[in-house]
């Protein structure tokens, strides 16, 4: 069986297990303050152009996400988040956990629109009942989104514009960040990023590492005490060198980067091979994953040699599937596909 399913299927790239044996007797200080981390943190910094930011290491996405919007919401408040956003689709109710709300709103492609943030806070602060509504507390988004559409600079842009002038602060999900930079017309650039944010992370568990995320605070006085947030949330690794690693080995001689263009060629070719063959898609993505419309006989066959992940009716004969390419795909497998298209 060949997979598609996700970008998290194999282990980790051979470098950072390389490293981790290297330095498997070290003896360090815990919790993230071990010169590792000190390393990592610093080359992330330089890349996003940042250098007063203060960096984190979480083990995952989920625990992320619920640390950085619970750091940043007070208890009456919720997060803003487009309808098929992540934090509203697939993280059960982890947000909610926390003692907060998602607040669902729709979008265009996937994306938040600067039009639908303000509605959003306007109804609120415009109802009769306001003190007895969730109030908007601050925005996600996510570069990917969760149907494989980008943001534009511009739209990133507008989007942070729209959050000051509410003062919402601004989060990014970048699980799948280092796909996105890599996809074609993507405009985006991490010190972009930075600038347009008040908080986001890079993801390392979908990109080439064991597990792991970096967030990434560009005004280190952001966040009051969130280390003591991350370790309440059980997210402060006491082992958390072996995260610093992890980002040290990633963003050595642009290996992060090297490993999502690896990513985006194939899933180039894997869309080519659908198009050729006149099949349309879900919608229009350039970055790691693809949407293509099958039918129940056509998914019925593929299924024999491969798993992919199933995204619902498309109309009562076909559905949207997902095929999604990684840092570790390989073309062998990538051209088997090919041909069974």
């Amino acid at each position: 069986m060949i997979r598609f399913d996700c970008d998290y299927l194999e282990g980790a790239h051979p470098a950072i297990l390389q490293k981790l044996v290297e330095t498997n007797m070290d003896q360090t200080i815990g919790y993230g303050e071990d010169p590792y981390c000190a390393a990592a943190a610093e080359k992330i910094r330089k890349v996003c152009q940042t250098p007063d930011a203060a960096v984190h290491f979480l083990v995952g996405g989920t625990q992320t996400n619920t640390t950085v919007i619970y750091s940043i919401l007070r208890p009456h408040e919720g997060v803003l988040a487009v309808t098929t956003g992540h934090i509203n689709c697939h993280e059960v109710n982890a947000i909610e956990g926390t003692g907060h709300k998602v607040l669902a709103i729709p979008g265009e492609n996937g994306k938040l629109t600067p039009k639908a943030i303000e509605d959003a806070y306007l109804a609120w602060k415009n109802d009769f009942s306001w003190e007895h509504i969730v109030k908007p507390g601050m925005v996600y988004v996510s570069q990917s989104t969760e149907t494989g559409t980008l943001y534009t600079k511009a739209e990133l842009e507008a989007i942070s514009s729209m959050c000051k002038k509410y003062k919402l602060p601004l989060f990014l999900d970048g699980a799948r960040l280092g796909y996105a930079l890599a996809a074609d017309g993507c405009d985006l650039t991490l010190p972009d990023i930075a600038r347009l944010c008040d908080v986001f992370y890079i993801g390392g568990t979908k990109q080439g590492a064991l597990f792991g995320e970096a967030v990434v605070i560009p005004d280190p006085n952001f966040i009051d005490s969130f280390r003591s947030l991350i370790k309440q949330r059980g997210g402060l690794l006491a082992k958390g060198r072996l995260l610093g690693i992890q980002f040290d080995v990633l963003f050595t001689d642009d290996l992060y980067f090297k490993l999502s263009q690896h990513a985006i060629d194939l899933a180039k070719k894997i869309k080519k091979g659908f198009e050729d063959k006149g099949y349309d898609f879900m919608c229009e993505s350039a970055t790691n994953q693809q949407f293509p419309i099958l039918s129940y006989e056509q998914i019925e066959r593929l299924k024999k040699d491969f798993s992919f992940d199933d995204y619902g009716p498309a109309d009562e004969n076909h559905r949207y599937v997902r095929f999604c390419t990684s840092w570790a795909t390989t073309e062998e497998n990538v051209n088997k596909l090919l041909e069974a298209i």
